[in-house]
């Protein structure tokens, strides 16, 4: 080659080999748990806050006709909170909706026979970011073992301040996936997230762990609840849910533990309706086989297009994913060849990027029917079926939440989703308009599974089943 000197070679590789080991050494390995710990000087301003102590605030009783100051403060300041997605913060979604995922599978898969034959719903997310909750409010060993649960191993055993997790920072993450949906708000999709915190009279609560859980909701309410006549304290709280949510949250509680001080509920809302694109209603009702030997009619409706299809390689299920808005996707899997669901449910894959993998555009034409559907799943009575009941137990140091002897009564996570149809009907037949497109036709008529995810990040948002949907819960 003209113009190359042989002798200049080694130089030339030197040069490359040092360029490559620059580029490699800005690749720096940072371990997951990293994301989300304290490092040493953060460890340190902690200190400094402990040795200041803690302001508290004893929270105005459930029938007080005057609304909190400091519920507006707090509410205020969650809808100032803003989110931003960096390198880092990608890293974070990418590592936490895994966590999500996986604990929310194991919530889904405890409770067996005496559910096996009703509808299901409950909020990964949501389940997830309670827990965070209570592990902002915990010491000790009750906070050891919430991160266990949480799915945070530190890579060392030191018991140090770095071996913990940041439960602010875990918080604002989960954040950012529902942000997504409730900075997009439009007439797509309307979602909603409401945290209850409700106190035994004259329990004093730390104002810094309110603050903390102020990026975890829309909206926060704290009111003080005398629970020692606990029928009547149920139907106080129902009553406070039913009014601030509009009426879209009913029968929260059945019952109370009088003995309790402290109880916690987030009420999860997301709906897709009146939408364009949305499914059109079908102009004669729906069959639907409950079982073999039972048929419900239900309201339909059906969508043509291009949509993401499977069957898995033993062909016991179909997976279809449609997305519901540009913020939110919606996975259906339904039971083939007379495989049942709970056997579907059974081998639910431990990593969520199943329900989304080796999923091929198909022109599709769906018909199913409309969904409503509801969960109110308690924290207290998951963990006694994974055989956790001690972990919130009567025992559990909360001691960051109030200096008083906390006792944990019910942690509920109720969750809605709905979807209906547009109100129109379904033209005559899809097929004739595009006579070269041959359709695939996927009708859901008997019982399936069904995820909502969000869209950007992939997380989770709800998990549930229909086995009948005339049935809410």
């Amino acid at each position: 080659v003209p113009g190359w000197a042989p002798q200049e070679q080694p130089s030339n590789l030197l040069c490359l080999f040092t360029c490559l080991i620059a580029v490699s050494c800005d690749r720096v390995y940072v371990h997951p748990f990293n994301l989300f710990s304290f490092n040493e000087s953060t460890c340190k301003e902690l200190e400094n806050l402990v040795q200041e102590g803690k302001k508290t605030f004893v929270p105005v009783p459930i029938e007080s006709q005057t609304t909190a100051a400091y519920e507006d403060d707090l509410n205020d300041k969650a809808k100032q909170e803003t989110m931003s997605l960096g390198i880092h913060g990608r890293q974070k979604l990418s590592y936490l909706k895994n966590l999500v995922y996986v604990l929310g599978a194991r919530f889904y898969s405890e409770p067996g026979e005496a559910q096996r034959g009703q509808n299901r719903l409950l909020s990964p997310t949501s389940i997830y970011s309670t827990l965070v909750s209570l592990y902002l409010g915990a010491s000790n060993q009750t906070a050891t073992d919430l991160q266990g649960l949480l799915g945070f191993v530190p890579p060392s055993g030191d018991p140090n301040c770095t071996s913990r997790v940041d439960g602010n920072n875990v918080l604002a993450t989960l954040r950012t996936i529902e942000s997504f949906l409730v900075k997009n708000r439009d007439e797509e999709l309307l979602f909603s997230k409401t945290l209850y915190l409700f106190s035994a009279p004259g329990v004093p609560l730390s104002e810094s762990f309110v603050h903390e859980l102020v990026p975890s909701a829309d909206a926060l309410y704290i009111r003080a609840v005398d629970f020692t006549n606990p029928g009547e304290a149920a139907k106080q709280i129902n009553a406070f849910v039913e009014a601030k949510s509009e009426g879209r949250s009913k029968h929260l509680l059945t019952d109370l533990d009088p003995a309790s001080s402290l109880q916690l509920a987030v009420d999860i809302h997301l709906a897709g309706e009146q939408q364009k694109g949305l499914p059109s209603r079908l102009k004669e009702p729906h069959e639907f086989w409950v079982d073999a030997n039972t048929k419900v009619l239900v309201p339909g409706m059906s969508v043509t297009g291009t949509f993401k299809y499977k069957t898995d390689t033993s062909k016991s299920f179909a997976a279809i994913e449609v997305p519901v808005s540009k913020d939110a996707l919606l996975v259906l899997m339904q039971p083939l060849d007379g495989n049942a669901l709970h056997k579907i449910e059974a081998e639910l894959p431990l990593q969520f990027s199943a329900w989304l993998q080796d999923l091929s555009p198909r022109q599709i034409k769906l018909t199913l029917p409309e969904l409503t559907i509801e969960g109110n799943s308690d924290l207290q009575e998951l963990l006694r079926d994974m055989k956790l009941s001690a972990l919130l137990g009567k025992e559990a140091d909360l001691s960051k939440i109030s200096d008083a002897n906390l006792t944990v009564g019910k942690v509920i996570n109720k969750a809605l989703f709905k979807l209906n149809s547009d109100g129109a009907h379904q033209p005559e037949d899809p097929a004739t308009q595009k006579e070269d497109v041959v359709f695939l036709e996927v009708t859901l008529n008997k019982p399936f599974l069904v995820a909502v995810f969000e869209q950007r990040s992939k997380a989770m948002l709800f998990l549930g089943r229909v086995t009948n949907p005339l049935s809410r819960v």
